[in-house]
């Protein structure tokens, strides 16, 4: 059996999951045995409708679990809610995993209760803008494309003909392409803070492509891939001593891109600039709420302090349902993107949330056994 820190090798025993899963099919196979032995009510996938559409559901099939394998890094949804209220196992990445802690702060999860596969994520797409990409830089049809990844740097799409195409995922942001822009500043990209950490990062030699790097976190996460490994859904092997240095390499030029984005897009304002900056940047706000509903971490419900403050006639400046919702969320964003993308005039809601955040979240920790205990609001603001 595994143990807390192991760091493994692994893909599931089913041919078929193997070759239609990512990396060898072991998080789709763990997450099905769990459902399988009991371990859980349900379980969260995305239901693929193509290559730039999935709907996310709680099923209890576990043959629907099986089927539901692969990247989709064109579907840009968060699963923060679907954890909430049920016994379920879900896949997440690192802004997923964050959601559901914060839900569990507000007593919204039940940790232990929720087991969560972290991925990898070196980001996500908008499926509108990665169609117009196809097109422009790719020269493919959207409709012929079977698979993509992120490999090496580049981002690699594979048609049905068999031809794949690389480009680099520089030239695609230089371009105006590429990852949404919450995904380029964000720096968490291996998510330690889940049950499981997998991914397709330091899986190399004759295993590339056909297994998952997956490191053991926490108790949940070692019965997790006990119960895999007792099911006979997967098999594991220990990573070696390269394959972790890899890892690890890849992760920190991740993390550098990542700091060199927030660099340019997060760039510092001076304090007698700020106010003007805000006002400016909801300017075209038509106080539609949409922001709010998409929310992954927001707990308010109807009668929420953000809801009295949204009103037509309050239009001094800035309205003070933007000015609630930036300290309501200061210690609890979490760079998802979703309000971004659900935005009608295109305010990079996120960019201005996190600039705003980042000051009152610079101490958080969200490593393995982090306080799961809400910060005190003033105290981190004065900071």
């Amino acid at each position: 059996m595994v143990g807390i820190g192991d760091k493994l090798l692994g893909y599931a025993t089913n041919p078929d999951v193997r070759n239609r899963g990512a990396s060898g099919g072991l998080v789709t196979a763990v997450l099905a045995a769990a459902l399988e032995k009991g371990m859980v009510e349900g379980v969260v996938v995305l239901k693929r409708i193509d290559e730039y559409e999935a709907i996310p559901v709680i099923t209890d099939d576990v043959q629907e679990v099986l089927a539901s394998g692969g990247s989709m890094h064109a579907v840009p949804v968060n699963l923060t809610k679907h954890a909430v209220g049920r016994k379920i196992a879900m896949p997440g990445k690192p802004c997923d995993v964050r959601g559901v802690i914060e839900q569990a702060k507000r007593n919204g999860v039940d940790l232990e209760n929720t087991y969560i596969v972290g991925l990898n994520c070196g980001g996500s797409m908008h499926p509108v803008v990665t169609r117009e990409m196809l097109i422009r830089m790719y020269e493919i049809d959207p409709e012929d494309v079977v698979g993509e990844e992120i490999e090496k740097g580049k981002l690699i799409f594979k048609t049905k003909d068999g031809e794949e195409k690389a480009i680099s995922i520089d030239e695609l942001e230089e371009a105006g392409y590429g990852r949404r822009e919450n995904c380029r500043y964000c720096t968490i990209k291996i998510p330690t803070n889940a049950d499981l950490a997998c991914g397709n990062w330091g899986v190399i030699g004759e295993l590339a492509g056909s297994a998952t790097f997956c490191e053991v976190m926490n108790e949940k996460g070692k019965r997790l891939l006990d119960n895999a490994i007792e099911a006979g859904f997967i098999e594991v092997q220990p990573a070696d001593e390269k394959s972790i240095a890899i890892r690890n390499k890849v992760n920190s030029a991740m993390l550098k891109l990542g700091d060199e984005w927030k660099g340019r897009l997060l760039t510092e304002i001076h304090d007698q600039e700020r106010l003007t900056y805000y006002i400016e940047q909801f300017a075209d706000c038509i106080d539609c709420g949409a922001c709010r509903e998409v929310c992954p971490v927001c707990t308010c419900g109807e009668d929420s302090k953000c809801t009295m403050f949204h009103s037509l006639a309050d239009n001094y400046k800035m309205s003070m349902y933007h000015m609630v919702r930036l300290l309501h969320l200061s210690d609890s964003c979490i760079g998802c993107g979703q309000c971004s993308d659900i935005c009608p005039v295109d305010i990079p809601v996120t960019t201005i949330f996190r600039r705003f955040a980042d000051p009152a979240q610079k101490k958080r920790d969200y490593s393995p056994g982090m306080d799961l205990q809400r910060p005190p609001f003033l105290e981190l603001m004065l900071k």
